[in-house]
């Protein structure tokens, strides 16, 4: 939630969010610089637009699993692939997305990887119609590797799956009856 603090008790809503339930806490991030931080995004305004890079916390550590180990290399290989889709997929200044490109090839070389000479393909094709059509998806409540085991059942087919679960922000408001209705348009958001 973006507020202007001239308009808007920050202080009056945070402490009405924090007691929906005593297990979500929620805290507030102020500018700082023209730099806003949030999640793994920082938000950095100037006079003339707004640039977005990545933020990493002052306890970040570049360690991801080592090349060498014996983990499948499918696992070893998520979290490169994670590594360049943020890369690619926000907006980034060009300065900016070469200081994370120079992070990324500091992660890769710390963790023992083969550093690539050249940048990943990474393409996006737009699904053509015919396969939107096609595609049909239905959605498991994880419970855990029960869950995975089964939704891998349906690998080779055309159903996608999707996981969610029943512990989210919306349950916890409706079960919050002394402040659900203030907090009614934040819902069905």
């Amino acid at each position: 939630m973006i507020s202007d603090a001239q308009h808007t008790d920050i202080h009056s809503i945070l402490s009405n969010f924090n007691s929906i339930h005593p297990n979500l806490q929620f805290n507030k991030e102020i500018e700082h610089n023209n730099k806003l931080n949030y999640l793994d995004i920082m938000i950095h305004k100037t006079t003339t637009s707004v640039n977005i890079g990545v933020f990493r916390k002052p306890t970040f550590t570049d360690t991801i699993i080592p090349y060498a180990s014996n983990h499948p290399t499918q696992h070893k290989y998520a979290a490169i692939r994670f590594l360049y889709n943020r890369l690619n997929s926000y907006q980034s200044h060009k300065t900016e997305y070469q200081c994370e490109e120079n992070i990324i090839h500091n992660i890769l070389h710390n963790n023992s990887f083969p550093i690539p000479t050249r940048k990943p393909k990474i393409q996006f094709d737009p699904p053509s119609h015919n396969t939107l059509t096609r595609q049909k998806w239905t959605t498991f409540t994880y419970t855990g590797p029960e869950a995975t085991y089964i939704t891998r059942l349906f690998k080779h087919t055309n159903l996608k799956i999707a996981y969610h679960t029943s512990h989210n922000m919306q349950s916890y408001l409706a079960q919050n009856t002394h402040i659900q209705g203030h907090f009614r348009t934040i819902t069905s958001l």
